[in-house]
């Protein structure tokens, strides 16, 4: 009776319960939750239509009817893209935006209570984080970021907290060999973060040397992700790249003690090879030929 499904559909109960998903007026604001959401997203700057659209997983009548009930609001405009006619741009009016800061403050709010009556919030968080992972899986995107950017450094310092962890000594980066921002970014090579609704959920660096030999770095997926595939995506974006700019050996190192990157590269056609560095935390070495 009380099987894998009831808990599932407990789930769902609480939750549409807790964000008044079925209030007829969200968040108190005089408007259903479909229509809170579609000026979310445009606040948000998502202001292409068919872009809105593929990320609230809506069909095109009910994003036509809700932009139509927003207009007749006068709390958004749509107009057609200055570059294509076909496409349809949506922006906040004035009283859009108060609108859309006024939702971002009762939100803001409200889930500072939630985790302000919980009696373990970190884990309440890391609860939430593995379910909006899951929930959220197919609109992850793996994009190329600036290695010394806010992202960037968040996932970073999270890769490092986490190496510090499982590490028997623990770890330090400044006794790594940390690779100079300059060489993960085009052309000489390249930073990606894995993203999911503004948050970052893993990273990895292509190192260029500025010949045919390139390295892997910091390859890393935030625990709530994991078993996704991110890594493998993360990794493919890396080498996607390794071959555009001509780089035809890529290296790695790892240690022994991430066994998930090592499933990682051995699955993938990575061969085990000698050390080819003095780095003191790596024990494992890698190539793949592009």
């Amino acid at each position: 009776m009380f099987d894998s499904i009831s808990h599932v559909r407990r789930f769902n109960r609480a939750v549409t319960s807790e964000v008044g998903a079925l209030d007829i007026s969200f968040l108190g604001r005089g408007r259903p939750l479909g229509a809170a959401r579609v000026l979310n997203a445009i606040g948000h700057g998502r202001v292409d239509v068919a872009e809105l659209r593929n990320y609230l997983g809506l069909d095109s009548g009910l994003v036509s009817r809700l932009l139509r009930s927003l207009e007749d609001e006068g709390l958004i405009t749509t107009m057609p893209h200055r570059d294509d006619a076909r496409r349809r741009i949506a922006k906040l009016t004035r009283a859009g935006r108060h609108e859309f800061n006024a939702y971002e403050a009762i939100s803001n709010s409200q889930a500072e209570a939630l985790l302000a009556r919980h009696s373990e919030p970190k884990e309440l968080l890391a609860a939430m984080d593995t379910i909006a992972s899951a929930f959220g899986r197919s609109r992850i995107s793996i994009e190329e970021a600036d290695p010394s950017g806010e992202e960037a450094r968040y996932c970073l310092g999270e890769y490092y907290g986490e190496l510090s962890r499982r590490f028997k000594g623990g770890f330090e980066v400044s006794l790594s060999r940390d690779p100079d921002a300059t060489d993960m970014m085009s052309p000489r090579g390249a930073f990606f973060v894995a993203m999911s609704d503004g948050l970052p959920l893993g990273c990895v660096g292509l190192k260029g040397t500025g010949s045919e030999l390139a390295e892997i770095k910091r390859l890393w997926v935030a625990p709530s992700a994991r078993g996704l595939g991110l890594g493998r995506r993360l990794m493919n974006s890396a080498e996607e790249a390794a071959r555009s700019t001509s780089v035809k050996i890529l290296r790695l190192d790892t240690n022994s003690a991430l066994a998930e990157a090592l499933l990682l590269y051995r699955s993938t056609g990575w061969t085990e090879i000698d050390r080819f560095n003095d780095d003191p935390y790596p024990d494992l070495f890698f190539e793949k030929h592009l």
